[in-house]
C-alpha cells in the first residue's frame, strides 16, 4: 500500500477569505448579486499530502462531506475559489488539489499514466479520513475523477464533469497552442489572447481568465499521461453517478461528449447544457455551475437536506 501522509501548513483565514470573496465578484456577471462579506466568505486552510513520492498541495474549505476539486491540465485549482465558497457555506467539505507540476506540487510525470493521477487523489482522500468523497473535474480534471472512479469505486460517491470531453474531440489537437508558449507560467488570459486556446464562448471576456495560472510545459505533460490508457479504462466513470455540465460553445470539449456518455451508460448520467459558455464554464456561467452541482449534490435550495449528499446511498461516514 502506497503510504500517505497529510501536513497542514498554514491557515489562510483573513486574506484567503477576502481573496475568495473578490473571485467571487470577478466572476460572476455585473448583472448577479453582491458576494459575500469578508465575514461570510469560509475560511480556506492550505496542507501538503504525501503520496508516495508524490507532494500534492491542497486547498480545504468547510467541513462536512468531502468534495474533491480538479482543476485543468496544467492549472492551478484557484480558479475553483467561488465554487469552493459556496459548497462550504452549503454545509461540505470542498478540498481543492493541485496535480504534481502544477504551484506547489510535486512529482515525476515521467511514464506517468491517467491511472496514476487518479492514485495520487485517492492518497489525499485516504489521507482526509472522511470517508468517501464526491468529485467535481474541470475539462482534463474530470478524466482523472472518471479514471478514479473505474479504479477504486469504494472512495467516490458521486463525479461531476465540467466540459466532458475525451470521446469527440475538437479538430486541433489540444495541446498545439501551448507548444508554441514561451514563458513557464501564464495567466488563462494570455492563453486565450496570445497562445490562442480554444477556451472560452465568443460571448464571454478573457479577463475572467486572468486568475487562472497555467504552467503550459505541464499542460501538455498531464496529456499525455491519457495518451497511451484506453477509453474504455475511465470514461465511463465506474458505477458512480455522473453529472455533465457542458458549456454549448465547447469547442475543446464539444457538447455532444456528455449526450454520448449518456446514450452509452443510461439514465446514471444527468446533463446540464450551458448558453453563452465555453470550456471555461464555472467562470462564464459560475451560477448556474454552482446551482447545478448543488442540487446534484442535495445542497440546493430545493434540495431536501435530510437526504443530503445521498447519491450513493447509505455509507459509514466520519464527522469533518
Amino acid at each position: 500500500m502506497t503510504k500517505t501522509t497529510l501536513s497542514r501548513r498554514h491557515l489562510l483565514a483573513g486574506a484567503s477569505a477576502t481573496a475568495a470573496a473578490s473571485f467571487v465578484a470577478s466572476a460572476r456577471p455585473a448583472a448577479a448579486k453582491a458576494p459575500l462579506l469578508k465575514s461570510q466568505a469560509p475560511a480556506f486552510y492550505r496542507f501538503n499530502v504525501e503520496v508516495g513520492d508524490v507532494a500534492l498541495e491542497c486547498t480545504s474549505c468547510g467541513s462536512g462531506i468531502p468534495v474533491v476539486l480538479l482543476a485543468n491540465a496544467g492549472c492551478s485549482v484557484g480558479y475553483f475559489d467561488y465554487l469552493a465558497g459556496m459548497l462550504a457555506t452549503r454545509g461540505l467539505q470542498a478540498v481543492s488539489i493541485n496535480m504534481r507540476g502544477v504551484a506547489g506540487s510535486r512529482g515525476s510525470l515521467d511514464g506517468t499514466t491517467l491511472h496514476d493521477l487518479a492514485g495520487d487523489v485517492a492518497g489525499v482522500i485516504e489521507a482526509i479520513g472522511c470517508g468517501p468523497a464526491h468529485l467535481v473535474g474541470h475539462a482534463f480534471g474530470n478524466r482523472i475523477a472518471r479514471c478514479l472512479a473505474v479504479d477504486q469505486p469504494p472512495l467516490v460517491r458521486s463525479v461531476t464533469l465540467l466540459a466532458a470531453g475525451g470521446l469527440i474531440g475538437p479538430p486541433t489537437p489540444v495541446g498545439t497552442p501551448f507548444r508554441n508558449a514561451k514563458q513557464s507560467k501564464m495567466n488563462g488570459s494570455d492563453c486565450v489572447t496570445v497562445l490562442g486556446a480554444r477556451w472560452l464562448s465568443p460571448a464571454s471576456d478573457p479577463k475572467i481568465l486572468e486568475r487562472v495560472e497555467c504552467w503550459p510545459a505541464i499542460f501538455i505533460a498531464h496529456l499525455a499521461t491519457s495518451r497511451n490508457v484506453p477509453l474504455e479504462q475511465w470514461w465511463s466513470g465506474g458505477d458512480a453517478p455522473l453529472l455533465a455540465i457542458q458549456g454549448l460553445d465547447d469547442e475543446v470539449a464539444p457538447p455532444g461528449n456528455g449526450h454520448a456518455l449518456r446514450e452509452r451508460v443510461g439514465e446514471r448520467v444527468r446533463i446540464v447544457d450551458l448558453p453563452r459558455a465555453g470550456h471555461f464554464l464555472l467562470l462564464e456561467q459560475p451560477e448556474a455551475v454552482v446551482q447545478a452541482v448543488s442540487e446534484f449534490l442535495g445542497v440546493g435550495a430545493a434540495s431536501d437536506r435530510s437526504h443530503r449528499n445521498d447519491t450513493k446511498g447509505t455509507r459509514h461516514e466520519k464527522s469533518c
